[in-house]
């Protein structure tokens, strides 16, 4: 394919995976707030409520690697199209759920929504496949920058969900999984037609050498590449020690807000201004990761993110310290995460990346479940307080990694 086709293929590219983002937003934006629900209502206790962000985070690890080896066999298209077809019975599974009241259906469903989110973190990849001129940062924080308008606006669909619900006679809380099959089902269309021809398998095509070099695609030849490449070890760490610290501070502060006086309104208030840091100005860092380069960004999502746990911390009895602490966690993940994602795709070598990137997406899952498991102890012992101090150490990890990595840099020049 000619430089021209691939820039217009690029740009065609990025417009089909950012309608895609758009659509399976909508379909999961008020999943996990009504999971909880349904595994409090069908379990009788709110013990269960936890489950349904546990099952649905373990769910979006598990799902990460099968669907980047169907994406390095089979291409980006029928790789995000299966991950969105799996959200799709998630969803029916959690409407059966509800119906015979069973828990171990519901956690299944929740499993298989998972596919969702780990398709989501795969879109985000596949804007880098292709040898194209443009900058891998911007068009990669483009496609993330798209999951604004499903995360915000989704959670306010549950009245209009329930309605419809409702007038057709299904059981209480599951009207909104209406809305995910119906947006679910538009992204798996989106991505199975809008992606020909496939940007994975062109990018094969102008490298036939390296696929034809290939090797094992396992989570031990994934390993043994980041090994070898030191710059992309360390983004998985920061990827995922990033994620670890937004999961962490998030999933606890409704539970902080609401025990010091907070309204259900103020809480998700602020939980919409934290999605808004998460998503809204990845633009900007993805245009700062190409212009500044992507170690400067990450550490500069460091930074915001020592700012903002201090914030959140030592203002945690004022409630607008909080949100304007959980907001700047969210632009500081933003940074972690476009900048850190955007070097990875660009370290990696073209036979091994789908595997390890199928990799990165699960450690930074299973480093968010890790964080959210162990918040609620931190919290009962040290305070919220505590909790955001406690949520330093990871940002100090990743700091250093950075000097590391630098040092490294500085000594081969």
């Amino acid at each position: 394919m000619s430089h021209e086709g691939l820039e217009f293929l690029q740009r065609r590219t990025v417009r089909v995976l950012t309608a895609g983002q758009v659509l399976s937003g909508f379909g999961l934006g008020s999943t996990l707030s009504i999971g909880a629900l349904l595994a409090e209502h069908i379990s009788g206790t709110a013990a269960w409520s936890g489950a349904a962000a546990t099952f649905s985070t373990l769910g979006a690890a598990a799902w990460a690697i099968p669907l980047s080896r169907i994406a390095y066999s089979l291409g980006r298209r029928k790789a995000l199209a299966t991950g969105a077809a799996f959200a799709i019975s998630g969803a029916g599974l959690v409407i059966l759920a509800a119906a015979t009241m069973q828990l171990w259906i519901l956690l299944v469903a929740l499993f298989l929504l998972g596919a969702g989110s780990a398709t989501g973190l795969q879109a985000r990849f596949a804007a880098t496949d292709l040898p194209s001129s443009r900058p891998k940062g911007r068009d990669l924080s483009t496609v993330v920058w798209a999951t604004t308008f499903g995360a915000v606006i989704g959670p306010n669909l549950f009245g209009p969900g329930e309605i419809l619900g409702n007038a057709l006679g299904l059981p209480e809380m599951t009207g909104p999984f209406l809305i995910t099959i119906a947006a679910q089902t538009a992204a798996t269309l989106t991505f199975w037609f809008g992606l020909r021809p496939d940007p994975l398998l062109v990018a094969m095509q102008a490298d036939p050498e390296a696929v034809k070099q290939a090797g094992k695609r396992s989570f031990g030849a994934a390993i043994k590449t980041l090994r070898a490449h030191p710059r992309a070890a360390y983004s998985v760490l920061a990827i995922s020690l990033s994620h670890m610290v937004m999961v962490s501070v998030m999933s606890m502060t409704p539970v902080h807000m609401k025990d010091h006086g907070a309204t259900l309104v103020l809480v998700g208030f602020t939980i919409s201004l934290h999605i808004a840091g998460m998503y809204a100005f990845s633009p900007i860092f993805g245009w700062l990761s190409d212009r500044i380069g992507k170690l400067p960004t990450i550490l500069l999502g460091q930074a915001i993110l020592v700012i903002a746990l201090l914030v959140s911390g030592f203002g945690s009895e004022d409630q607008t310290l909080i949100s304007i602490g959980l907001f700047l966690i969210g632009l500081g993940w933003s940074a972690a995460t476009v900048s850190g994602s955007a070097m990875l795709a660009e370290t990696v070598p073209l036979d091994q990346k789908t595997n390890v990137q199928g990799v990165s997406d699960m450690m930074m899952m299973l480093a968010g479940a890790f964080g959210g498991a162990v918040a609620g102890n931190i919290l009962a012992l040290v305070k919220f307080v505590g909790l955001n101090l406690a949520s330093l150490v990871p940002v100090v990890i990743v700091v250093l990694a950075t000097a590391v990595i630098s040092s490294r840099a500085s000594k081969r020049v």
